[in-house]
């Protein structure tokens, strides 16, 4: 008796001729994630297995953490494997029916068979009912649920037969990496780590950028971001987050603009210092956490300018969502309670009283040429000291990576 894992995919599978390059992704991704625990991954139609060595706990119970936090996933299950004679196969299944009825107080149960080797000499209904003897066997109380089972036991025939419980929900979408690297705007919101995590679902591994604006936000803030970070390691294999020291840019948009235009004058800042960043790590995209309407700076006419500062795609995954949608997820995902924190962002801190909500293109790009902003940024890009995160903590501390970049 062999015991491992079944994976399921989803979106993967339709992928035709590329097909295997996702593959490929994906198992790295796992293996990435699990760090030195000894596993193999094999796969067959829509199927992939993970073998791993003895009973470990903690090796197992990593192994379930890293299956549910790697995107690609559907489900997955603990999984026995054993020979195609009838008799393996009762055995099999009376263990798992054990294992279930131990975990919990269930009164029905199902069995679904599927043959894909179709030469087995019982159907797939004439195994149902054998396997389903096996339980009732064991134990006469329980009942048959074809709709709504407590618990399931599927036995799938394929090259040897693969018995499994109850599936457990994955994260679904692409892995992660497939579709490039991007560069996220993170704040200490609650809406940038969620549109990171929304992008990293659909295959862009991630690199952050934060704007620091030391004394006037504290390192509180920073650690703050920095705590987000982490917490969006576990879904991504690895995360660099870039601090920019923002604070001369800021303080002078802030002395020297019209107050209703700082908040817009300081985004197509941060937006264009996140355009060098991105060229400079070979990155092919911005993510924000922008919704429209949301604030001041993400209505539409706002949009256009910020975007302006940069030809790399911007995602802007939350843009249809209002703050109770985000919210939702930003706590599924586990970064709600950091976000609320109560340290402010420089965005926060320098909002004047009454933005500016409808800009005219020309006319906000005038005063932001006329502030020369853009003589300040090869600077502020100089500064950057960069974290480095993986499975939920900081790796490395801050380093200088950009230092020999110039504008």
């Amino acid at each position: 008796m062999e015991r491992m894992y079944v994976i399921k995919i989803g979106e993967i599978s339709l992928k035709g001729g590329n097909r295997r390059i996702f593959e490929k992704r994906l198992t790295n991704n796992i293996h990435r994630q699990l760090g030195d625990i000894h596993v193999v991954i094999t796969g067959r139609s829509g199927r992939f297995y993970l073998h791993y060595d003895g009973e470990n706990q903690a090796e197992i119970e990593k192994i379930e953490y890293t299956l549910a936090h790697v995107f690609g996933i559907v489900a997955f299950s603990k999984t026995v494997k054993v020979e195609k004679n009838i008799d393996d196969i009762k055995k099999a299944c009376g263990d798992i029916a054990d294992k279930l009825m131990a975990e919990g107080n269930h009164k029905t149960f199902k069995i679904k068979a599927m043959r894909a080797d179709k030469s087995f000499p019982l159907s797939s209904y004439q195994l149902d009912c054998e396997l389903g003897g096996v339980v009732l066997d064991k134990y006469p109380d329980l009942k048959v649920d074809l709709k709504h089972p407590d618990f399931s036991i599927t036995c799938e025939l394929r090259d040897k037969a693969y018995l499994y419980g109850p599936d457990t929900k994955g994260l679904f979408g692409l892995p992660t990496g497939c579709a490039g690297r991007g560069i996220l705007l993170l704040s200490g919101g609650i809406d940038s780590p969620v549109a990171g995590y929304m992008m990293a679902k659909r295959g862009l591994a991630l690199e952050a950028i934060y704007f620091h604006t030391y004394p006037f936000t504290s390192d509180k803030s920073l650690n703050k971001v920095i705590h987000l970070a982490e917490i969006l390691s576990t879904y991504v294999p690895s995360i660099k987050l870039h601090v920019v020291n923002y604070t001369p840019v800021q303080t002078h948009i802030s002395e020297k603009c019209h107050k209703n235009e700082s908040t817009l004058l300081s985004r197509a800042a941060m937006m264009k210092i996140s355009h060098y960043v991105c060229g400079a790590r070979d990155c092919n995209s911005l993510v924000t956490g922008e919704s429209l309407s949301q604030v001041a700076s993400q209505t539409a006419e706002s949009l256009r300018f910020t975007g302006s500062s940069t030809d790399y795609p911007i995602f802007r995954p939350l843009i249809g969502m209002d703050k109770e949608e985000i919210t939702t997820i930003a706590k599924k995902i586990g970064t709600y309670e950091t976000s609320i924190l109560p340290y402010d962002d420089c965005c926060s801190m320098f909002a004047p009283e009454f933005p500016l909500t409808k800009p005219v293109f020309e006319k906000i790009k005038e005063s932001y040429d006329f502030l020369k902003i853009d003589e300040l940024l090869p600077e502020a890009v100089r500064s950057i000291e960069t974290y480095t995160m993986a499975d939920g903590k900081t790796i490395e501390e801050k380093k200088k990576v950009l230092s020999d970049f110039s504008l």
